[in-house]
């Protein structure tokens, strides 16, 4: 697919704007445009179109601080604040720290996000709508970057279901626990102390919620798959035997190699992504204290999913 152009305005200068798709089910790099500088809304308007369209957009070599990166995420919509405060930004709260770094033996950052395929905070009654990382270090191996990020369209996964397993999915709800997902993975490495007794707390007090399995999307109207393996423990009034084979095949479906995109991280990168749209996963190929690697992540608030 060739690249889409037009014409955006950051109040310094006019320029031409290309969005150049990643060729799959989802997935598009935005050019032209220095997210540093205030946008017009003309601008703003092109990239949340494109949002809406490729679900995941990436904006290359982007040299933002701290407060234009909030700047820029604010006119998205509302900025949620950090669940796991601990990893938080020292001076700007709202900016989450996903990061292997270690400094005087504790973790700067969440190290595991992502270590299983999954959409954010679906354990939460009101998703966020947007996450955002801004990659500030990247990790590096003779001259090949490591980890990399895997989205998968839920909304073509939903597409491409017979017409049968629409109707039989139709109407149901998954229930979502934030220690499904501990679960599946099993035990985890060992964490410092002090994160470790803050995030078992929090696993053990989030509510259990549910959602529609089959999600509509609150701006272009698709219809997307909403189950991950693990974090989803159930269906509301049907059998556990019934209801996790189910939602394994789903999930499984979502993740076939047509709907995916990966992303490979430079330093620099803006990349933003859909959670009722898309999953996503991470890559491990690095490790401390060869590899360094530190992403800052904002998310935007989301509506109730029923």
């Amino acid at each position: 697919m060739g690249p889409e152009t037009g014409r955006g305005n950051d109040m310094t200068t006019m320029t031409d704007i290309n969005i150049v798709p990643g060729g799959a089910a989802l997935g598009a790099e935005i050019r032209g445009i220095d997210l540093s500088k205030p946008l017009a809304d003309s601008t703003l308007s092109l990239i949340e179109d494109a949002f809406n369209r490729h679900s995941v957009l990436c904006f290359r070599d982007q040299r933002l601080n701290e407060k234009q990166f909030l700047a820029f995420m604010e006119r998205l919509g509302e900025v949620e604040k950090v669940p796991i405060s601990e990893f938080a930004h020292p001076d700007y709260p709202d900016i989450f720290f996903v990061s292997n770094i270690r400094e005087g033996g504790r973790l700067i950052g969440h190290d595991d996000a992502g270590s299983v395929w999954h959409t954010d905070m679906s354990y939460s009654e009101r998703p966020p709508r947007i996450s955002a990382l801004h990659a500030r270090e990247v990790p590096f191996e003779n001259g090949v970057a490591k980890g990399d990020t895997y989205f998968a369209s839920a909304a073509a996964a939903y597409d491409d279901l017979s017409g049968a397993d629409k109707r039989q999915i139709e109407g149901l709800f998954a229930l979502h626990d934030l220690g499904g997902r501990r679960a599946r993975k099993g035990k985890s490495k060992a964490k410092p102390k002090e994160a470790s007794e803050n995030l078992r707390l929090r696993r053990k007090t989030q509510p259990i919620v549910s959602h529609p399995v089959v999600r509509t999307h609150p701006v272009t109207g698709r219809k997307c798959l909403y189950v991950t393996k693990g974090e989803c423990v159930g269906i509301e009034g049907m059998e556990a035997d019934e209801a996790l084979p189910l939602i394994e095949r789903l999930a499984r479906h979502v993740y076939r190699p047509a709907y995916q995109h990966v992303h490979k991280w430079r330093v620099g990168d803006l990349l933003m992504w859909d959670n009722c749209a898309v999953q996503h996963i991470a890559t491990f190929d690095y490790k401390w204290p060869e590899h360094r690697r530190l992403l800052w992540r904002i998310t935007i608030a989301g509506g109730k999913t029923h």
